[in-house]
């Protein structure tokens, strides 16, 4: 059980409400790319050509997203080791939040990508100050329950933003789709407010002053022979773990788009019917994936405690491998697929429950926003590559949409290939 004072609740309820909005900027392209890519290319909503350039502009745009990423991960996790955690967290939140609202504004595609680019920077260094700040400041008895409550803010966050697509794209302006997402985009200034909460409230931990007298950390210790196995043991979990979900994730929105489009031609509907199906098997495919994710979070707490963190890690990335192929490998009906994002989540989300507590565990203070910020989000560039892939594929094909699904299957290979990965990750537990 967590028993915190007064002011370490509030270090972390900063740090959660960061982490958590984090994820609700980083996704809201993903929500309104059915709506938003169509719009700026000037194709005609849920026709062909608009599924093609959706499937293939959503793989790119997500995968310069994680390229950004990982550079403001590494950018910003030695920039929080040599001036602070609470500042460099103020700096990025203010950062994503105002790249992201910038997109509302954007007249075209190439203007989208640069706001997207600067979001992106902040997205990637907020982890890195954030968990290093609630690993230093939370005592090491309830390292482990911080970290694993302090990624519940994540489903919620996508959850959030969920319900700001349903409600903008979904009711208040359902019968105009080529400027609802503009308004979505809007809500990504909520983040904001969060960086005055850092500000006024939140200081620096002691022990990184204590470490800040000491040589600022580089990013080439982390291959000195004491230090590699370290790194070479966060990049492969973080890796795996991050090219199954993005490449998972960032297609629920357009796949669970695609089957209600289907669904809605079969049936017959008009076109603000069909519209409302699709926003609406959107939210049910997310909140599916969101509460798996919440649930798959919490429940790395006994198993990261009474197992150890290597076994912990085996076990979701064999289910998130299984979860892939009982999802993607039988002919489900489209109405049943939607709520079977629920195990994909609990296992493929879930996992990211142990990264906010075992990453910072590997590293000691003076490197731990370095290292944790480095293996975390260098593991991005890598997962890049899985969006892109699948968007350029899917929209090639003569069948965008069962390309997609059936990509979808391949990449439980991923998180299978992590298993043989077994021998070269560490055991933190009692560390």
């Amino acid at each position: 059980m967590l028993s915190l004072t007064r002011y370490q609740w509030t270090v972390f309820f900063a740090a959660w409400l960061g982490w958590g909005f984090d994820l609700f900027d980083s996704l809201l392209f993903s929500y309104v790319a059915p709506n938003c890519v169509p719009t700026l290319l000037n194709l005609p909503i849920g026709s062909p050509e608009a599924k093609a350039a959706t499937l293939f502009w959503t793989g790119l745009l997500t995968s310069i997203l994680l390229i950004g990423w990982a550079a403001g991960g590494v950018i910003f996790g030695t920039v929080a080791d040599r001036i602070g955690r609470s500042k460099t967290m103020m700096f990025t939140i203010l950062c994503f939040s105002l790249g992201t609202a910038s997109c509302a504004a954007a007249p075209n595609i190439t203007i989208l990508i640069l706001a997207r680019i600067i979001a992106s920077l902040g997205l990637g260094g907020e982890w890195a100050a954030g968990a290093s700040l609630v690993a230093e400041v939370v005592p090491e008895r309830s390292r482990v329950e911080a970290g694993a409550l302090l990624y519940t803010s994540a489903p919620l966050g996508l959850t959030l933003a969920t319900l700001v697509n349903l409600l903008v794209a979904g009711v208040l302006f359902k019968n105009n789709p080529e400027i609802s997402w503009r308004f979505v985009f809007l809500f990504g200034l909520l983040p904001a407010l969060v960086a005055f909460l850092l500000r006024y409230f939140v200081k620096e931990p002691e022990s990184w002053r204590a470490a800040s007298n000491m040589p600022a950390s580089t990013i080439k210790e982390l291959f000195a022979p004491q230090n590699f196995p370290l790194t070479r043991c966060g990049m492969i979990t973080a890796t795996v773990a991050l090219l199954t979900w993005w490449t998972c994730n960032g297609f629920i929105p357009v796949i669970s788009a695609g089957l209600a489009h289907t669904e809605a031609q079969i049936q017959g509907l008009d076109k603000v019917a069909t519209q409302a199906l699709i926003e609406q098997w959107k939210t049910i495919a997310s909140n599916s994936f969101n509460l798996g994710g919440l649930i798959g979070t919490l429940l790395t707490v006994p198993l990261a405690k009474y197992w150890g963190r290597r076994k912990m890690l085996f076990l979701y990335f064999l289910l998130s491998g299984l979860a892939l192929i009982v999802t993607f490998g039988i002919d489900w009906p489209p109405q049943t697929l939607i709520y079977l994002y629920f195990p994909i989540g609990l296992t493929v989300f879930g996992v990211f429950g142990s990264f906010t507590y075992y990453l910072p565990e590997l590293f000691p203070t003076r490197l731990r926003a370095t290292g944790s910020g480095f293996c975390y989000n260098i593991g991005r560039v890598i997962a890049a590559g899985g969006p892109f892939l699948v968007g350029a594929i899917a929209s090639s094909g003569s069948n965008a949409l069962n390309t997609a699904l059936g990509l979808q299957l391949w990449l439980a290979v991923v998180p299978l290939i992590g298993l043989f990965c077994m021998p070269w990750v560490i055991e933190t537990k009692n560390c």
